[in-house]
């Protein structure tokens, strides 16, 4: 492992920590695998607001959408068998289709390029305002006529999925659960993963919550809801470092695979690029993929109610980051960007040298948090309220034990100017002078603001 990866991760949790504080966010967990290994996870807030049960790497959440790359993985292992082949028309395997979608392929379906429907005509299965289609229901959306032309773009759809499960219901004469967990979840040894609700092991459960608005207070959502037909699309439970491991393996160097190396660089390969969408991304086969901060990466995503979720494999260091949140606001996706923000940061500076390496901490004024985060020769001043901690960042060099100097800053910065650091009788550092501006920990500032605007009285909103 790089020697810049360990205190990146590090930063990244300190960098949560303010996030989960400041946001009001339930909670999350979070993990990241290297070359397939889990070498950090951790959890942050409540699994549950209303008992105030505390959060742990170990509670299982619903992941979603990241339940069609299962299922694709699935498809290419039948492939890989050739018990199927990816430009066979679905209706080869599933009857009572409308010629359309029988006619449309098994390729097209997995890649969301078959112009089918994409919640169905009444999609609310998915905010609970009624039951998630059974198998009958299913095939009744499917006896009608794609709603575009099959290979024209990309056009995602749940429906479609949930027939990739009966394809391979009918071609394996198991039940959808029961093949891919054999399959697929056993084989890759992820024992924290089951592909339907309720579980068949007991095991913590992190509650969905509601968005903080309406209300104004969040509402706990049961996360034990059937999925029935639409499980294939959205139906798994697991934790970060499970889903972590699946989706190393599923890159092509990956040593260890329940797919071949083939089959793996099919499933990540782009496909389609996603249209009329401001940020540039692409859907494989079951993956979605895109860059960010000069990194390519593939993963998924998933949205259900309660629950936000976000993984991002990079191929390039070899590197996976799984971030699973308990809302429907929930930041997942905000938080992974910024993971890959804070990671490239580090793989661009470096690790920090002896000499920088204790010019650290979160400090506080007034208006908010400064923290400082060694790297290479230099100490960058991030801003842990930003998506990108490090943009646009104040660099500081290093002159002496408590002194530096601003030599990399914008225009509005402190460029040229001093910092020095203050310290106790003890030793201890307790005061930072960034240019003309005071930074103090937390705790002495709270004072201060008490005692200068508290009066005793909570503001007003």
């Amino acid at each position: 492992m790089e020697p810049w990866v360990q205190p990146a991760i590090d930063y990244f949790r300190l960098w949560m920590d303010f996030q989960i504080r400041s946001s009001q966010q339930p909670g999350c967990i979070i993990a990241i695998a290297h070359r397939g290994k889990i070498i950090s996870e951790f959890a942050l807030g409540h699994a549950n607001l209303v008992t105030g049960e505390k959060m742990t790497p170990r509670h299982r959440f619903r992941i979603a959408s990241h339940s069609k790359s299962f299922t694709a993985a699935g498809i290419m292992k039948l492939r890989e068998r050739r018990r199927l082949r990816l430009d066979d028309p679905v209706g080869h395997y599933v009857e009572g289709l409308h010629p359309q979608v029988a006619d449309t392929t098994i390729g097209q379906i997995l890649s969301h390029s078959a112009g089918l429907t994409r919640d169905g005509a009444d999609a609310g299965q998915f905010t609970g305002q009624r039951p998630f289609l059974s198998p009958r229901e299913l095939l009744a959306e499917l006896a009608v006529p794609p709603a575009i032309a099959p290979g024209t773009r990309l056009k995602y759809s749940n429906i479609g999925f949930g027939l990739l499960g009966m394809v391979i219901e009918n071609i394996t004469h198991e039940p959808y659960r029961t093949w891919i967990e054999r399959e697929i979840v056993e084989t890759v040894g992820l024992r924290e993963t089951e592909a339907a609700t309720p579980l068949a092991r007991a095991a913590p459960m992190a509650g969905g919550h509601t968005p903080l608005l309406p209300l104004g207070r969040r509402l706990v959502v049961p996360g034990d809801i059937p999925q029935h037909a639409i499980t294939p699309a959205g139906g798994f439970v697991s934790t970060a470092a499970d889903v972590a491991r699946f989706f190393a393996q599923l890159s092509p160097q990956a040593k260890n695979s329940v797919l071949s190396p083939a089959s793996r660089r099919e499933m990540t390969r782009r496909h389609w690029r996603n249209p009329d969408s401001t940020v540039e991304n692409y859907y494989g086969l079951g993956i979605m993929s895109g860059s960010l901060a000069g990194w390519d990466w593939f993963g998924h995503s998933g949205g259900l109610q309660g629950y936000i979720s976000r993984t991002a494999m990079i191929p390039a260091c070899d590197l996976t980051i799984v971030v699973l949140s308990n809302a429907s606001d929930g930041w997942a996706w905000f938080w992974l960007d910024g993971a890959l923000h804070i990671l490239r940061a580090f793989a661009k500076n470096g690790a920090p040298t002896r000499r920088v390496r204790d010019w650290t901490g979160r400090w506080w004024t007034a208006s908010g948090a400064t923290d400082l985060v060694p790297m290479g020769n230099r100490v960058l001043v991030g801003s842990p309220v930003m998506g990108n901690p490090f943009m646009d960042a104040t660099e500081i060099e290093v002159t002496g034990r408590d002194t530096g100097r601003i030599v990399q800053a914008a225009g509005y910065a402190s460029y040229g100017q001093a910092v020095r650091r203050s310290r106790s009788k003890a030793g201890k550092v307790i005061e930072v002078w960034l240019a003309g501006s005071k930074l103090r920990p937390e705790k002495a500032v709270i004072a201060d603001m008490e005692r200068r605007y508290g009066h005793g009285r909570p503001a007003r909103r």
